[in-house]
């Protein structure tokens, strides 16, 4: 069996490639891209008869090398028309909401924004209806001021 493989590892290097191929289609940054590509000039150097240790070397070699240089290009290209996006809680600052449970100075209330409730805080009496604005966030715990 494992003469096979060594006689074969065109197909193994192959599968690795596309393996990683499909891979970077989940993650989307332009990193295991580069394992595929180092896996195509194994695949290359294979065909021409290297031994195995020469395989791992250009493996290892191109996919450091497209890792250090073809990345950055194809990620501000690919990138470059996309601001810098908030992810997660941080692009709450700015939105609007609307209090479900009154907010009291020193005490919490609620916030739905776009259908999730978010613990909030203010600094005046804000009853409940009042639509309010997120204007700072400590943890899950969001500072609105009325609008």
């Amino acid at each position: 069996m494992i003469d096979y493989f060594l006689t074969n590892m065109w197909q193994v290097w192959a599968i690795v490639a596309v393996l990683c191929l499909i891979l970077e289609l989940s993650s989307g940054d332009f990193f295991i891209i580069c394992f595929s590509i180092g896996g195509i000039f194994a695949v290359i150097g294979a065909a021409l008869g290297l031994n195995v240790y020469w395989q791992l070397v250009i493996f290892a070699l191109f996919s450091l090398l497209c890792v250090a240089f073809v990345r950055p290009i194809a990620l501000r290209y690919l990138h470059k028309n996309e601001p810098n996006k908030p992810s997660n809680a941080d692009a709450l600052l700015g939105r609007t909401g609307r209090v479900t449970e009154a907010i009291v100075p020193g005490q919490k209330g609620y916030v739905q924004i776009d259908g999730d409730l978010w613990r909030a805080i203010g600094a005046e009496d804000i009853p409940v209806g009042t639509t309010v604005r997120v204007v700072g966030r400590e943890s899950t715990v969001i500072t609105v001021e009325k609008l």
